[in-house]
């Protein structure tokens, strides 16, 4: 296998951290910004080219659809902070079995969830008190995205390969590629098609497929250790069992949320037609605002990695500290934009105004509080940067999952008001990020890491 053994232009741990972590995120912010946008591209054109009940089937399916790609984006964070590690370290061959291993187990947990979640798609939207004139279309809505799983699995898997070796400029790249024609074909499915629902289902999948191609053609290409061999393809027990104690708790992590989010969706549910679609056009923000965070959180694990790889101890807590300033200001600025201007982004989704005053409703309330989410999100990831994943994830079922049910039958129960609902968020994020703080000071102490370097470099 050929290597490089020249110095790599994108090494995490040297450098102005300030700039080094912003034109890291940069590039990932705007593949997270994208890939949002192309899909909120489906709601919007069923939104306005389409009906209400097209609108609420899409909708209304959101947060199921991410219950299972949370656990594919969470192998990718897995494969990430163990190809940082040891590309810092210098490990070539742990790095190719990583990447090898890396890509069949991917495909392999993603078709596995293609079974579970065409499986379980009718009982569980039912559950949910999914209106009856939107559960049709909302399953074969989902029968039909769920095609594209294995595409998302092997795009998460490269981007986390790239992102950890400082590349987040390709995956920007394939993406607004396949983007574009995602935007091209949800028009021509649904306008010139009048497809609607399966339209905008078969458009988000090919376009999925087409970033998958492009970004396994460029790791097929590199000459980094992490170069794709054919003959090479063949699962490691050692490192197939790193991924999956690394990607798996992180998936959890993500699904957890989705999974307290399923019993959130049926107090929506719980109201009319209006409020069900309100929520749906509005719940788009949510996506824009924790994807952006979101960059400066695979940086904060990215950069860890390598530093902690590298043997570079006293920068961690330099990384951590500028990430979570980062992912704050993000989540900040863009919550006020949606508070101030939230009509103008819900118009975008329905021309119907108890819509859009229905959607204002959850807005005002997540735009204000969506910076909260940065102290638990940002620690999370520094944790696993160093490797820690299972007491987060156990923090996290408490906090943000057995919490947010017990809300949903108890304060929610008793006011049985959509604000009421909607408050469980910001207080949920609070107590969980108390409690992942105090563990990442006892990890930070444990290894020897008391303050962060005062150098200019990381």
């Amino acid at each position: 296998m050929t290597k490089d053994t020249s110095r790599n232009p994108n090494d995490l741990t040297s450098g102005s951290p300030f700039k080094k972590i912003m034109l890291f995120s940069l590039p990932l912010m705007l593949s997270n910004l994208l890939q949002v946008l192309f899909n909120m591209s489906d709601v919007a054109v069923v939104g306005r080219f389409g009906s209400k009940e097209a609108l609420g089937s899409v909708g209304s399916t959101t947060t199921y659809v991410i219950l299972f790609t949370g656990i594919l984006i969470g192998i990718g964070s897995g494969i990430n902070s163990l190809v940082a590690r040891f590309l810092g370290a210098k490990e070539d061959k742990r790095v190719s079995l990583i990447s090898h291993t890396g890509l069949i187990v991917s495909i392999i947990i993603s078709i596995i969830l293609v079974g579970l979640g065409i499986g379980l798609v009718r009982p569980m939207l039912i559950v949910l008190n999914t209106k009856a004139e939107l559960l049709e279309d909302a399953v074969l809505y989902v029968y039909i995205v769920f095609a594209g799983l294995p595409a998302l699995a092997i795009y998460n898997y490269g981007n986390g390969i790239l992102s950890a070796d400082g590349d987040t400029k390709r995956p920007l790249i394939f993406l607004s590629f396949s983007g574009v024609i995602n935007i091209l074909l949800n028009l021509f499915f649904v306008i010139a098609c009048h497809m609607t629902v399966v339209g905008v289902a078969l458009a988000s999948i090919i376009s999925q497929y087409i970033s998958a191609c492009l970004i396994l053609i460029s790791l097929i290409r590199t000459r980094r250790p992490y170069q794709l061999h054919l003959r090479l393809l063949k699962i490691d027990r050692k490192e197939a069992k790193a991924i999956l104690s690394l990607g798996l708790p992180a998936g959890l992590q993500n699904a957890i949320f989705s999974m307290a989010n399923l019993f959130i969706q049926s107090g929506v549910n719980s109201f009319d037609t209006i409020m069900v679609e309100g929520n749906a056009a509005a719940s788009n923000s949510d996506a824009l605002v924790y994807d952006v965070m979101a960059a400066f959180y695979m940086a904060i694990s990215s950069f860890i990695a390598q530093n902690y790889g590298a043997g570079k101890n006293r920068n961690i807590l330099k990384c951590y500290f500028i990430g979570l300033l980062y992912s704050c200001l993000a989540g900040l600025i863009l919550g006020l934009f949606f508070v101030l201007l939230g009509r103008n982004f819900l118009a975008l989704f329905s021309t119907d105004e108890e819509v859009i005053e229905a959607g204002m409703s959850r807005l005002i309330i997540m735009g204000s509080s969506y910076f909260i989410s940065a102290f638990m999100d940002a620690t999370i990831a520094a944790l696993r940067g160093l490797g820690k994943t299972i007491i987060p994830t156990i923090f996290l079922i408490l906090g943000s999952c057995v919490f947010r049910i017990l809300w949903v039958f108890t304060v929610f129960a008793h006011f049985k008001s959509i604000s009421s609902l909607y408050l469980l968020y910001p207080i949920s994020w609070i107590l969980t990020a108390v409690s992942v703080l105090i563990y990442f000071v006892f990890v930070c102490k444990k290894i020897g890491i008391t303050k962060p370097c005062c150098s200019s470099e990381v």
